[in-house]
Formats: structure tokens, sequence, C-alpha cells
């Protein structure tokens, strides 16, 4: 408020200098400061003091309050990523299963980013626009209110066009913006796979692929710009109208000694500088709609709620995980009808390895995401410690389990980062878990040791390497069960053996469940559970499963072209 007075205040100057001056120096009815600047040796030096410390004046509040809104901006900014970040964060598996990655980073990003935007720029260029306007029609009407209504009324028709272009616009900018998360995801998927882009020499059916979901959005902008430039005209043709009127009266009262020649000056100054801005609003109003779009999906971001949590009454894990039970479990992922798995149940006490094997799509990693709470079964239950699993708070459970998936993840840091990820932990538990893992004697021969940057997923490492240092990080965690989903896949069969002895090793309590194709991996397990389509066929140690010849053995067979093994059973027949 304080700048727009300090911006206004020039142009009263101004007019009170013109009087000043046409007048001969007679100032009667101009206010006191014009009759004090009167009395003064040189009155052009009061009225250009008036105007330098009203542009002082105008540069400070101004400073002020762009540092102000900017910084608010800024808050509002990082408060909105952090407040949508928790919230995505705490989704369950399934919501991510169902949209692309590109999206959701679009709305941490760039959606984001836009709503900072309006908070710094837009809504304070239109609270100026708004402030300038009440401070210019109350100066305009105390000095004529005939020329005010003349300037004024032209004016009003502004709101109902900006209301026409607002709602034109509105649905043109929503779009744009989900385009603008359909090429993140393109261009995501793009660089990640960038390998295998080249491998099949595929980058020209990549380039047409960003080529379509940049079109869309350069469409979308098309459309929104083409119903500004339909906006902008009106706005001309508003403000000419209105200063034409202007010009046209004021000349007539300044005449007819209504209003002076110098009053005339300043209303037209201040009739221009409130005007000039409304040139502009078309681009404001394109902002602030881009602004609503952003938000609309920043909000649905915020306000996301998980649908597995914490059961009222649950009580954290204590003791860590003694048993592990699966009781007629049945489960099909959300959005499909065919279950994926029907009716398991099994078994898994502390100590204890179960192995589970089966063909691609049998169901073996569901069995896991039923287990952390990926997923809820449709039917049946999955006990922990005799317990239904949602009788334990969720972050107990999966404290007390340690996860390695088929694709090692590693977060873009040292390998010394990713072990001692979220644990709390000294530097030989770091170097003891790559001892059990395996790891040790690679990690040394690094250039950097444990302080080597692993790269964005691990790339600088080896398969290999990455299964390792995954592998070491929930050992680290001390769990007293371990699930292993193809974790040894990309280890040679000497080093799988061996790690398999350091886990043993190293915690005899500890349950493991691992599910592997390479069988052996899971050979010596207490019990293997053979999946064919969602249901076991076949549950036993090695050597009985063997015996069975059936999906086990013929698998095995497969693997290591051991038929004399496989056919024990028939030949003792």
């Amino acid at each position: 408020a304080c700048a727009r007075a300090a911006d206004l205040l020039p142009f009263i100057a101004i007019g009170w200098a013109v009087d000043h001056f046409t007048s001969g120096g007679g100032i009667a009815g101009f206010g006191p400061i014009a009759d004090f600047i009167g009395t003064l040796p040189q009155p052009a030096v009061g009225y250009g003091v008036i105007i330098f410390v009203s542009f002082v004046m105008l540069a400070v509040f101004q400073g002020i309050s762009e540092y102000s809104w900017q910084t608010l901006g800024y808050k509002i900014q990082h408060d909105l990523r952090m407040d949508a970040t928790k919230s995505l964060i705490a989704m369950e598996a399934s919501y991510y299963d169902l949209r692309q990655t590109g999206q959701i980073m679009s709305v941490l990003s760039s959606d984001v980013n836009q709503l900072e935007d309006v908070v710094a720029d837009s809504s304070t260029s239109i609270i100026r626009i708004l402030v300038t306007f009440g401070f210019a029609f109350i100066i305009l009407l105390s000095m004529s209110w005939k020329l005010a209504a003349v300037i004024f009324g032209p004016l009003m028709f502004i709101i109902p066009l900006v209301y026409w272009f607002s709602t034109r616009v509105q649905r043109r900018y929503r779009k744009q913006r989900e385009s603008t998360g359909g090429i993140t995801s393109v261009l995501e998927n793009l660089i990640s796979g960038i390998a295998v882009v080249q491998a099949y020499n595929a980058q020209s059916w990549e380039a047409d692929r960003v080529q379509r979901e940049s079109g869309e959005y350069r469409d979308q902008a098309i459309g929104a710009s083409q119903e500004r430039n339909r906006f902008l005209p009106g706005i001309y043709a508003i403000a000419g109208v209105a200063f034409g009127l202007l010009t046209v009266a004021g000349g007539r009262l300044a005449q007819s000694g209504e209003i002076t020649t110098g009053e005339l000056v300043t209303f037209l100054l201040i009739s221009t500088r409130m005007t000039m801005p409304l040139f502009i609003f078309g681009i404001l109003v394109n902002q602030l709609q881009r602004g609503e779009a952003a938000a609309r999906r920043v909000f649905a971001a915020v306000d996301l709620e998980p649908t597995i949590v914490d059961e009222p009454g649950a009580e954290p894990l204590a003791g860590g995980i003694q048993s592990v039970e699966f009781r007629n479990v049945t489960f099909a992922y959300p959005g499909t009808s065919q279950p994926v798995l029907s009716r398991i149940s099994f078994k898994v006490e502390a100590g204890a390895f179960l192995g589970v094997m089966g063909h691609t799509g049998a169901g073996k990693t569901t069995i896991l995401k039923l287990l952390m709470r990926y997923y809820t079964p449709d039917e049946g239950e999955v006990l922990i410690n005799g317990q239904p699993v949602s009788s334990f708070t969720l972050d107990s459970v999966r404290d007390a389990i340690g996860f390695v998936s088929q694709e090692p993840f590693l977060f873009h840091g040292t390998v010394e980062d990713n072990v001692r990820y979220n644990i709390d932990t000294d530097i030989e538990g770091v170097e003891a878990a790559l001892k059990t893992a395996g790891a040790w004697d690679f990690v040394q021969d690094l250039e950097h040791g444990l302080d080597t940057m692993v790269g964005d997923r691990g790339s600088k490492l080896s398969g290999g390497q990455r299964a390792r240092v995954s592998l070491a990080r929930a050992v680290l965690k001390e769990p007293s069960l371990l699930i292993l989903d193809e974790a040894s896949s990309a280890l040679d069969a000497e080093t799988e053996r061996r790690i398999q002895e350091n886990l043993l090793a190293t915690n005899a309590q500890r349950a493991t469940i691992a599910v592997a194709h390479r069988l052996s991996t899971i050979r010596n397990a207490d019990e293997i559970l053979a999946m064919v389509d969602g249901a076991i066929v076949e549950r036993g140690q090695h050597d009985e499963l063997l015996d069975v010849n059936g999906v086990y053995a013929s698998q095995w067979t497969i693997q290591t072209g051991d038929m004399g093994e496989a056919l024990t059973a028939d030949s003792g027949a």
C-alpha cells in the first residue's frame, strides 16, 4: 500500500507544478504542501524533491514488498513439495502400479514451481493493480467525480471480459499441465533406458514418442495463447474508449474552470498509470490459470490417503518375527479379476529357510509383497507370531524384515551411504555387513572404497556388485526375517554359496524366505514350495521333490542336466 501511494505521489506533484507555473505563482487551493512550496525561493526544486522522495519511498517499499512475497512464495513452494512428498511416499504400491513416474515427478517439480510463480509474481502483480486502482479511485474521485465516472465507467466492462477469458482458458491449462507430466514420463523412460534404446537402434522411434507428447503440450499452449490474443484487443478497446472520453470531458471541464490544467494533467497521468497494468492483465490471468491447474494436481497429491495403514489398536512388534504363516490366502491385483494367488498356505519358523520356485507369473513375488504389506489379501490371513499382520504397526513389521529385490536399487551416493541407508551404525558394522554379503573384497578394490559414488541406480557398479551391496544393506538391518527375491540371480555359483554360508553363520535364528528361478539358490532350504499359476503344487525338501519327479524335478533337470538324480525314484522302482 505504501509503495502504491508513493507510486502515485509524483503525478500529484506534477499537477501542482503545472498549476503553479501556468498560474504565475498562484497556488491557492492546491493544498498545504503546494502552498508551502510556493513560498520557497525556488519552487521547482521543491517539486523536484517531492518527486525524488516519492521514488525513493517507492524503491524502499517496493523492495520490502518483493522480498516479502518472494520469501512467502518460496516457503509455500517448499511446504507444498514436502507435504506432497510425504503423502506420496506413504501410499501403497498399488498407487504407483497405476501411474507413470513422470506424472508424479511433474507434480513434485513443475507444478509446485508453478505455484511459487503464482504467489511471488502473479498474485503480487494483481494485488498491486487492485491497490493502485483503490488509491487512484480515491484521488480521482476527490478531484472530480464527473471525470472519475468517465474513466471508471468503461473500465468496469473489463470484469466480465476477464471472467469470460478465464473460463475459456482454464480447460486448456489443465490439459497443458497433464501434458507436462506425459513429457516427463517419456523423457524419464528414455534416459533411464538409453542403453536399450541404442542397442535396438530405437533413437528415431523414441524421438517420435517425445514429438507426440511435446506436440500435445505445444497444441494446448498455442490454444491458450490464442485465447489470450482474443482477450487483449478487448482490453485495448475499452481503455481507448475510456481515455477518449476522459480527454474530451476533461478538456471541457478545464475550459469551464471546473478543474485546473494541473488537475487535468494529474488526472490523465494517474489514469494512465492505473490502466497500463491492464494491458498485461491477460498475461497475469494466464499465469493464474496455469497456477490453478497446477494447484489441483498438487493438492490432489497432498490430500492422498493410503489405504494400508495401522489398524486401530495395532501395537509395535516386540521380540522380532518368530514365525510367518499364510493361511488360505487368495489375492488379485487391483483392476484385475484373475487371482495371482489361490488359497496359499505355509508356515516358516525362526531359523528356517523357505524356498519358493515356479515359472514367471506363478505368484512368487506377490507372496513377498503381501508379507511386506504392500497389498492386503482378498481372502485368508497373513500371520506373524500367530497374530494377523495387521495387529502390528506397519513400521515395526517392516523394521523386522530385510528385503532384497530381484532388481537391486541403489541410490545416487556412495557405497557407504547405500549400505547404511536409514540405519544408525558405525563403520565397523558397515564393513561387517559387506563381508557377510561377499562385497568387501570388491569394495576395497574400488578407487575410493566405501566413498566411491555408485551413480544413478548404481549404474557404476556391475549387476552382481549391486546385488551384494543391496544384500549388505539388508544384513546391516539385522532383521529377524530376510526376504530374498531373486537376489542372487546376478551372482556366480561360488559367490552365492559363500554368501549363503555367511548368512547362516551370522544369525542362525533368522528366518529366510527366498524366491528363485535358479534352484541351486534354494537347494538347501528346509522346505521348498513349487508354484504353478498361483497355487502350491509341490512342497518338501530338495531330495523329496526330486523323488516326486514333478515340476521341481523337471526344472532341476533342465538347469543342471542331471538326469540321474531326478530319476532316482523311477530307477529304484
